[in-house]
């Protein structure tokens, strides 16, 4: 039986569940069901344009992004699916300041729900730093189902790595 790690602190029936469509093997049936296709942001560039649309639509008046990537540094045992980073520096006389959000390249092939989800996660940072209850309202204004994205996509990495496991 797996530890299912990225789906601690969720109620033991939950988990269950959970453990019982992985041990019929029918976990990764049930998840094509509920997300049938793949995106096809695959470029930085178009990463780009996909969070600036959003951040477009919700947070108009937040920092520009001075950059938007995949980064192949990411990775989710490590406990980083995406990043938001803040550099100010002073250059002359004038304070330069940039933005740039990072996502795990482990996105280009997850459904474009879970890649939205990571990307209203990283711009709610714009506003509020730390994951608060001001955070996660701003998150479930732009995507009311943020939580059962967010549940759902631990239960897809845990697929993955089941997946990857049997393969090996």
């Amino acid at each position: 039986m797996m530890k299912l790690n990225y789906l601690s602190g969720y109620p033991s029936a939950l988990i269950e569940r959970i453990q019982a469509l992985l041990d019929q093997d029918q976990l990764g049936i049930w998840l094509k069901q509920k997300y049938p296709s793949r995106h096809d942001i695959q470029t930085d560039k178009a990463l780009y344009q996909y969070v600036s649309d959003i951040k477009q639509q919700y947070l108009k008046n937040s920092s520009a992004l001075s950059k938007v990537a995949y980064d192949n540094q990411q990775h989710p045992m490590k406990g980083t699916l995406g990043t938001n980073t803040f550099v100010a520096r002073v250059q002359g006389g004038k304070l330069k300041s940039k933005n740039e959000i990072h996502i795990a390249s482990l996105f280009r092939e997850a459904p474009e729900a879970f890649l939205r989800m990571i990307v209203i996660h990283e711009l709610s940072h714009l506003k509020e730093k730390d994951h608060n209850k001001a955070f996660y309202k701003l998150c479930c204004h732009m995507e009311p189902d943020y939580h059962q994205l967010e549940f759902d996509l631990r239960v897809w990495l845990t697929w993955r790595d089941f997946s990857e496991r049997e393969r090996s």
